[in-house]
């Protein structure tokens, strides 16, 4: 019997587990490791973040759905992994250690949100909001809420959404929320007192962190700054690109631009997306040896089969990695935001005072839940004494984004961007690096329908009829 052990259960950590319980029964064992009891389904965290959807609604509890299946759960964190001896160190949340052996390790952990990389960043200084967990959605739909409280007794407010430090990701969740706010203002008819404005780090608007969007239609090749202007010029949003903060007061944004300049942004609320880093773990090997610092790069992801070292112009299609497998531990993987890719999709920038402002390539939702797919698939060939045969790069794999433009199935409506390959293919697809016969952007009711069905089937599946339904709004 071989033992596997999973470390996270978001949608990289989820999709596997699943996959290697169904493919492998009860002759193997599976065991996940998290720190909470609930999954989050993390796209719908939008909605609660400005007070239209119940927290309660975009989660279900791991290990009911674990016990049914047969997996094992430890509710806890892991601290050390142990590779050459194959154990997980964990503890947990009852305060407890545990040690976990393995035969395969997948890393799932998802991100560490660097608040701290920028002073007074995050809600735990009340300066500024996220809506990467539950928790800081809550909090984010509270000060908004209070926002909308001033707007009501005729107040005018700034509001400011974006990207929180230079390296952040996930500028398609602060673009979503940001269009969300503008339809709830609209529909409370309060959206001639406030002042939206978007702050990102991206060298191009719609640039996303990966590098723009090219899409034809009617023999007109659209760029997604293109679709982005006139989405912020319909609804009155304000933008500024190109810039990284550098210190967040109550109240003000201390920012540095491309040319190295300084200056402020004043704000009554601010909802900014942290940077991503790994989550913190320490690697140790059989002589007691930290060694973190080789098998993870310096942002603490893992490094697995790609072609690191390479400079931007320099990478190809070929350095991203396909398999997601250790080159230095063989039945260890690395899933979704867990695993170093090997540069930025997007043109990175230093600033003339050494300030990178680059936008790290996103590696959640679908490409997570891909990966997790060929992560679990390749752990079973090596379990049944083959090589992993299950290959998957982000320059093969489609994404699709869907930006809500509020949630109601009945008069809202979302941005829907579909790309393919995820990273740029210049080789296949010589000039816009993307197969445009695939991509495409429009806004409509379609994709309103599409965001909202998403999150009822994947909450409903998993969790059961418990009690509510899909009822459109």
């Amino acid at each position: 019997m071989s033992k596997v052990v999973i470390i996270g259960a978001g949608f990289s950590g989820q999709t596997a587990a699943l996959y290697l319980n169904k493919k492998l029964g009860s002759q193997h064992s599976v065991t996940v490791i998290n720190p909470s009891d609930s999954f989050i389904y993390t796209p719908s965290l939008i909605w609660v973040g400005i007070g239209r959807m119940d927290p309660e609604r975009t989660t279900f509890s791991l290990s009911e759905v674990y016990k049914k299946k047969g997996i094992h759960f430890i509710k806890g964190w892991a601290q050390e992994i142990h590779p050459d001896e194959q154990f997980v160190l964990a503890k947990k949340t009852d305060g407890t250690s545990v040690k976990l052996e393995y035969d395969y390790l997948i890393n799932a952990t998802g991100p560490h949100l660097n608040f701290e990389g920028i002073p007074g960043l995050g809600p735990k200084h009340g300066n500024t909001y996220s809506v990467c967990n539950v928790s800081h959605a809550v909090a984010c739909r509270n000060q908004y809420l209070e926002q909308v409280k001033r707007m009501e007794t005729g107040e005018q407010v700034k509001i400011l959404i974006g990207t929180g430090h230079g390296g952040s990701t996930c500028q398609g969740a602060a673009l979503e929320y940001i269009m969300n706010i503008h339809t709830d203002l609209t529909k409370r008819g309060l959206r001639d007192h406030a002042k939206l404005m978007w702050f990102s780090n991206e060298p191009k608007l719609g640039d996303l962190g990966v590098g723009g969007i090219n899409a034809r239609k009617h023999g007109y090749v659209m760029q997604s700054e293109s679709f982005i202007k006139s989405l912020f010029a319909e609804m009155d949003i304000y933008y500024q690109i190109q810039s990284a903060p550098t210190k967040v007061e109550k109240g003000k944004l201390y920012f540095e631009n491309y040319e190295g300049e300084e200056g402020t942004i004043d704000f009554d609320f601010a909802m900014l997306i942290p940077q991503f880093l790994g989550v913190r773990l320490k690697w140790i090997n059989k002589d007691g040896a930290d060694i973190t610092s080789t098998v993870t790069n310096p942002a603490g992801f893992t490094l697995v089969d790609a072609n690191y070292g390479k400079k931007w112009e320099d990478l190809k299609a070929s350095d991203w990695p396909s398999t997601y497998q250790s080159p230095i531990y063989p039945n260890v993987f690395a899933a979704g935001i867990a695993f170093a890719p090997p540069g930025p999709i997007s043109k990175p920038h230093v600033t003339k005072n050494g300030t990178a402002i680059s936008p790290a390539p996103p590696r959640t939702g679908m490409a997570s839940g891909i990966i997790g797919k060929v992560v679990a698939l390749n752990v079973i060939d090596m379990i049944h004494g083959k090589k992993p045969s299950h290959h998957e790069a982000m320059t093969e794999m489609p994404s699709a984004c869907i930006a809500s433009v509020g949630k109601s199935t009945i008069n809202g409506a979302a941005a829907t961007m579909v790309m393919y390959p995820t990273a740029p293919d210049y080789k296949r697809y010589p000039e816009y690096g993307r197969d445009l016969s695939v991509t495409s952007m429009e806004v409509g009711l379609a994709g309103a329908w599409i965001k909202r069905s998403l999150h009822t089937m994947f909450i409903y599946k998993m969790k059961g009829n418990l009690g509510w339904s899909f009822i459109p709004e």
